[in-house]
């Protein structure tokens, strides 16, 4: 039996593709679903640790404990080799990682009935922009993780070029296709030559055309659509009695999914309790009391969920309220509602857009290709719903067809083929 599948494991969802019985698919991970979202809880009540819906279900309970969440943006950076506390203990970043990616091989070798042993692992073009040293120790990191819960062969496959095989397999024709992968912590592109005639090859160097991205995701439209909308209702913008604004760090680090736990600590409330001596506006005191309360209730992470289905719905609809009912202040007040609409988040992300259109023509420039000779661009990855984003990367390639791939599903599939392909052992025996 095949011992190879493939993992790519996402900054907000992860999944495990493998070949069975001559068909690609993904193992079920939580119960009936193909996805588990990159979340882990330590409830310091039963001292048990959950993993995916599970472990944002206990956290949004009210349950006392610690929630981890964009675990893989902690790859390349300096937080890697550090430590955070959860239920009075130190738990190093690394062993967080083990934890979660162990878990993700423990069920889907459960799901599958089998162990997997060889894996080919799902990576962004650039872990790290413009940082090729930082980029391939993040890499080694992720490597030296994986083998550490027990696959003993590893190899790695750009994420978009997953996402390739995947759309590969439902073709008839030769197509020019502009993959682009927005997924929560970056967004890829690929230029990639596809046809049936070429899906059986091992090595696809010259159908790839080119290769580029920037560490942008849709943790990043969260990020910034709470500062532009969400973080003014908490004082955010506002001036203290000095004349000066209230310190924007506070907002920042609420705001950033890797970062919120920041906000939880004795010093940082020492500081938010000297803010607050220091506003005499009626209006602004009622704002940081909500930042108060958020901050003792540890209700950051809940603030993160709310924009990020604040921007999932958004993508969808034109306008929406949006409730948040956890904001309260010392001052009798209604719940707290929040309109936001269309234009509102494309305006709150539009620097980040323009970002992403402008790595899109670095990949054509890179690989001499013009617009028009682009056939279709394939969409994956979850951020890639968002319609501004979207619009901005087809006014680049204006003619080419655009298909929507398994947003959350297409390179799982693909890494599963390519683990398939790869292992002399992999597919049906």
């Amino acid at each position: 039996m095949s011992q190879a599948c493939g993992v790519d494991f996402g900054t907000s969802n992860s999944t495990v593709g493998w070949q069975h019985a001559g068909r690609t698919g993904l193992l079920a991970l939580e119960q009936d679903k193909l996805t588990l979202p990159s979340v882990v809880f330590f409830n310091a009540e039963d001292h048990q640790i959950s993993y995916g819906r599970a472990a944002l279900a206990d956290y949004l309970a009210g349950y006392e404990g610690r929630l981890m969440r964009s675990m893989k943006s902690l790859l390349g950076t300096s937080l890697i080799d550090g430590q955070t506390e959860v239920g009075g203990k130190a738990l190093p970043f690394r062993e967080l990682l083990s934890r979660f990616i162990g878990e993700l091989k423990r069920r889907a070798e459960q799901s599958a009935g089998r162990s997997f042993s060889q894996a080919v692992f799902g990576r962004p073009v650039f872990f790290v922009d413009d940082n090729p040293q930082a980029d391939r120790q993040a890499q080694d990191t992720l490597q030296e993780i994986a083998q550490s819960v027990g696959f003993r062969e590893i190899h790695f496959q750009f994420e978009p070029i997953a996402a390739a095989f995947d759309y590969e397999s439902r073709i008839e024709r030769e197509e020019l296709v502009l993959i682009a992968d927005i997924g929560g912590g970056t967004s890829d592109f690929s230029l990639v030559r596809l046809s049936p005639q070429r899906a059986h090859l091992t090595d696809r160097r010259d159908d790839i055309l080119g290769n580029g991205g920037v560490h942008i995701g849709g943790t990043d439209f969260d990020k910034y659509l709470s500062l532009a909308h969400v973080m003014p209702l908490l004082g955010m913008g506002g001036q203290l009695s000095t004349g000066v604004d209230v310190p924007s760090s506070y907002y920042f680090n609420l705001a950033t999914w890797h970062t919120i736990n920041l906000a939880y600590t004795q010093k940082v409330w020492r500081e938010l309790q000297e803010v607050y001596r220091d506003i005499q506006s009626p209006e602004l005191r009622q704002k940081f009391e909500r930042l108060l309360h958020l901050v003792e209730d540890r209700d950051g992470h809940w603030l993160a969920i709310k924009s990020e289905e604040a921007k999932i719905l958004l993508s969808s609809q034109p306008d929406i309220l949006l409730p948040l009912e956890r904001l309260r202040s010392k001052t009798p007040a209604p719940a707290c509602t929040l309109a936001l609409d269309q234009a509102g988040l494309e305006s709150a992300i539009a620097h980040l857009s323009q970002s992403i259109a402008a790595a899109v023509i670095h990949v054509m420039q890179q690989a001499g290709v013009a617009a028009e000779q682009i056939d279709t661009i394939f969409f994956t990855g979850g951020s890639s719903g968002v319609r501004g984003l979207r619009q901005q990367i087809a006014n680049v390639i204006p003619h080419a067809r655009q298909v929507e791939g398994d947003l959350f599903g297409s390179i799982g599939s693909g890494l599963g083929m390519d683990a398939a392909r790869r292992f002399s052992q992999a597919g049906t025996r």
